[in-house]
């Protein structure tokens, strides 16, 4: 080895142990909220004891990698509890010092506590509320989306409807509030894209015993019935929020179509069978770590966890403030397996990103279409684009 890259690589080994001596402990923790419901129509949807837990776990490990190195320790603490008992949990959280929170809650919960969080100096990542209120007249300056918006989502099956040349639509959406909220995404997106909703038809919950035999019985008779005298139409767009009719569109509808949205083909952040992108690795090491398929909320929740793990990484902090600015920063980078940069919209904190269409099985497809675009990036066709928000928070 030649004198100067001895005195290289002994300039290399003193920087990084000068590097290491700066050691950081990271405290994160992942808050769980969890909603009395009914089961789901399909066993395969059964919430498991470690939901978005596993993503924190992964997170963990693989910050830790790096970490090692740098002389940085990550430590996630998961905490599950009751929307009665969820100020209090948080509470704890953020008494014992943690100020970096991603949390999984409704609306009236997850506003309630980011506006808790704020009060303590504390970041909230938002890894499963939809909401898009929260990325519009509701947003926090203190709470970042990692979760794609309903506006997000509804766009991302829209791009692909209408690149498919399937402009008409038949929308059916739950007559609860839940279900609303979903199609007045797809409403949205309609006009956005162009799309004519040839019916919008409300399918209302009846209750009774979906999973039951006679639930199917009642289901098969029920939806043909509820689906006839529509106007010709390309496909089924599927607005449930609940859980209570949308998975049983396929193969019931009276006219025999594709269905979208709630069931059929899903706007998802990642599923199980997802390989693209060097993805393959990412679902291989999950599934070694926690033995069972990656669902969203996993994804989501590690890929909230992964942007603290770059901010300390590269700019050596681990502070709320530090954080945040730089993954509003352009300098934010992160590989999501997605085959695009993701990064976050200054103006209301959502983290731009691609969106899944999943059919159960494959990606089908994966938003933004070919064909749709934008003059800043193409990620920001999907959702409120900056004139569209009005978020004030982040200004």
């Amino acid at each position: 080895m030649s004198a100067r890259l001895v005195m290289l690589f002994v300039a290399a080994t003193l920087s990084l142990l000068s590097f290491k001596a700066m050691a950081v402990d990271v405290n994160s923790a992942v808050l769980r909220v969890d909603y009395p419901s009914l089961l789901p129509i399909s066993r395969f949807d059964r919430q498991q004891d470690d939901f978005a837990f596993a993503g924190a776990a992964l997170a963990d490990e693989d910050n830790n990698t790096t970490g090692s190195f740098l002389g940085h320790v990550y430590e996630t603490k998961t905490v599950a509890t009751t929307p009665e008992e969820a100020e209090a949990a948080l509470g704890e959280i953020l008494n014992s010092g943690t100020k970096l929170v991603v949390i999984l809650a409704r609306t009236e919960e997850l506003l309630r506590l980011t506006d808790q969080a704020a009060e303590a100096g504390a970041l909230v990542f938002n890894a499963a509320n939809a909401d898009t209120s929260l990325r519009d007249d509701q947003c926090r300056a203190n709470l970042l989306h990692i979760a794609p918006s309903n506006a997000m989502n509804a766009d991302a099956v829209a791009q692909f409807a209408m690149w498919k040349r399937w402009s008409d639509w038949f929308l059916v959406s739950g007559g609860n509030a839940e279900g609303q909220v979903i199609a007045d995404a797809y409403r949205r997106s309609a006009e956005k894209f162009g799309a004519n909703i040839v019916e919008d038809r409300i399918f209302e919950d009846t209750g009774g015993a979906r999973r039951t035999d006679s639930g199917h019985v009642l289901v098969q008779k029920q939806i043909p019935t509820d689906t006839q005298n529509v106007d010709d139409h390309d496909v089924v767009i599927a607005a449930d929020g609940t859980d209570f009719f949308a998975r049983y569109l396929p193969y019931h509808v009276w006219t025999p179509r594709l269905v979208m949205g709630s069931s059929g083909l899903r706007p998802v952040t990642m599923h199980g069978s997802h390989e693209a992108w060097g993805s393959t690795q990412y679902q291989t090491r999950f599934e070694e770590l926690n033995g069972r398929y990656v669902k969203p909320e996993d994804y989501n929740v590690w890929l909230a966890l992964r942007v603290v793990g770059e901010a300390v990484t590269r700019v050596n902090t681990a502070t709320p403030e530090g954080v945040r600015d730089y993954a509003l920063s352009e300098a934010f980078e992160l590989a999501a397996f997605k085959g695009q940069k993701v990064t976050f919209r200054t103006w209301n904190g959502q983290l731009r990103q691609p969106i899944l269409l999943y059919d159960g099985s494959i990606t089908v497809s994966v938003s933004p279409q070919e064909g749709f675009l934008h003059q800043h990036s193409v990620l920001d066709t999907l959702g409120l684009d900056q004139p569209e928000s009005n978020c004030t928070a982040f200004n």
